[in-house]
């Protein structure tokens, strides 16, 4: 599908367009109604609000959904692993994981017809794979177990609290969390460094933990200050309550990063998958991301007010910035297990 989509109508697949692309899209319909089902890697309910699009998914075509929560790495090495006996149809990883899984030739390209309002940076040219949204290192903070909420790395190195981080090396959001705090200590996607130092030094305090900030260990209280996306951070502090959590971009630097679609080149249901990526890509799917405190790639769809007023303070956001360097961020990723084990784990107390 080459040519832009007109419309999306009262949040079904209804076309404006040329008569050509219109069959493509019906056609696209119609097969996937008859597999009936797409499975997912990496995108359960409470991220990023992927419950809606998958519901609405089988409202509207009757398509069964079954998710396996897995990182980045994970999702890629199932699909490598399993072949012709996949059990995931579409994955969601982090920007620097998607030209990996291509490098693998576990991927199916596929451009829907909202193509031309992605930016160029945040696909891939031939539709391998393609960002829907958008995230920023944030800090989530238990307010009933630490007093004073950080704002800073700095405030982070000064605490008295643990500070759980998740699996470096598999996790695009802990990878980016390393990224973040290097670059507020002026580091960049080539020079990790600064990063991996702060980090050592939270180990040599005995106040590292490789615990993940989810929503269940936040719940339980297992968690004093966390490091994740701030989409998932907000959505966590308002499903478990409001006024127990902080959530805080750090304001001596974050990084903002997207994550990538990734349709499974064994798919046992390549027309579902490829359906979920248009749907993903239309005004509704895009809105339902925001709902779920993401950012959409497509800076054109009109949020809802309720929507809008559901993220943080654009203010929030004045010391965050984009990857700059994508190649050189790649590049980094593939070092990173190697040196957080030598520089960070062999510090932990």
């Amino acid at each position: 599908m080459n040519k832009l989509m007109a419309g999306i109508v009262a949040g079904t697949l209804s076309f404006t367009v040329t008569q050509v692309v219109a069959q493509d899209l019906n056609s696209l319909i119609s097969a996937a109604k008859k597999e009936g089902a797409v499975n997912s890697l990496g995108m359960p309910d409470d991220w990023a609000n992927w419950k809606d699009t998958w519901s609405q998914l089988t409202q509207k075509y009757g398509l069964k959904h079954l998710d396996t929560d897995l990182s980045s790495a994970e999702e890629i090495a199932k699909f490598d692993a399993e072949k012709n006996n996949a059990t995931g149809d579409i994955g969601d990883v982090g920007y620097a994981f998607a030209p990996v899984a291509v490098q693998k030739g576990v991927t199916q390209p596929y451009k829907p017809s909202t193509w031309n309002q992605i930016p160029a940076w945040a696909k891939d040219k031939d539709g391998h794979w393609a960002v829907a949204y958008t995230g920023t290192i944030a800090f989530i903070v238990n307010n009933k177990l630490v007093k004073d909420t950080p704002k800073t790395w700095n405030d982070l190195l000064k605490g008295k609290y643990k500070v759980a981080l998740g699996d470096v090396g598999t996790s695009a959001r802990a990878n980016s969390a390393v990224l973040a705090a290097a670059l507020a200590m002026g580091g960049n996607e080539k020079n990790l460094k600064p990063g991996l130092e702060f980090f050592g030094k939270l180990a040599k305090q005995g106040r590292l933990s490789l615990n993940e900030p989810s929503i269940a260990n936040l719940e339980k209280g297992e968690v004093e200050v966390g490091i994740q996306w701030d989409f998932n951070a907000l959505a966590y502090r308002d499903k478990i309550d409001r006024t127990r959590f902080n959530v805080v971009i750090p304001q001596d630097g974050s990084v903002i990063a997207g994550y990538s679609t990734v349709i499974n080149k064994y798919a046992k249901h390549p027309n579902a998958a490829k359906l979920a990526r248009e749907y993903i890509f239309s005004d509704e799917g895009q809105i339902n991301l925001a709902r779920g405190y993401a950012r959409p790639i497509r800076t054109s769809v009109k949020l809802p007010n309720d929507v809008a007023a559901k993220l943080l303070p654009a203010a929030q956001y004045r010391a965050a910035k984009p990857i700059q360097d994508f190649a050189a961020w790649e590049a980094s990723t593939k070092q990173l297990p190697r040196q957080w084990q030598e520089q960070v784990m062999v510090n932990m107390q």
